[in-house]
């Protein structure tokens, strides 16, 4: 069964960073473009950033300038450098191959960032 499992989320002031690491049972996130994904309480579910196949990177307007992806497939990982955070970064943060997004099997549990003082 493929797995993806979130970590490095934590509590940080507003202004701080953080790194979030995914990693992958398998070696399959070669072969796609991945995803990094945010749920606030209340809200839907939102791509934040995404990274091809050739490691080209995508975000959205929300993170910008503050937010980078990257991956290292030899490591089957897929990571989310986060700094500048702010408040309303808040949210539990997953990744994902992009198109198994609409699978709700194909989701792991995430790592909770909460951004406060």
């Amino acid at each position: 069964q493929v797995q993806l499992v979130e970590s490095g989320g934590g509590l940080v002031l507003p202004g701080g960073s953080l790194r979030l690491s995914c990693v992958a049972s398998g070696s399959f996130i070669s072969f796609h473009t991945m995803g990094w994904y945010r749920q606030a309480p209340g809200n839907q579910r939102e791509l934040v950033a995404s990274i091809s196949r050739a490691g080209s990177g995508n975000y959205a307007d929300s993170v910008k300038g503050r937010f980078t992806i990257s991956r290292d497939n030899a490591k089957n990982t897929v990571y989310l450098q986060m700094n500048s955070l702010k408040p309303e970064d808040t949210a539990v943060y997953y990744c994902n191959v992009i198109n198994w997004s609409a699978d709700p099997r194909s989701w792991g549990r995430g790592t909770q960032v909460t951004v406060s003082s």
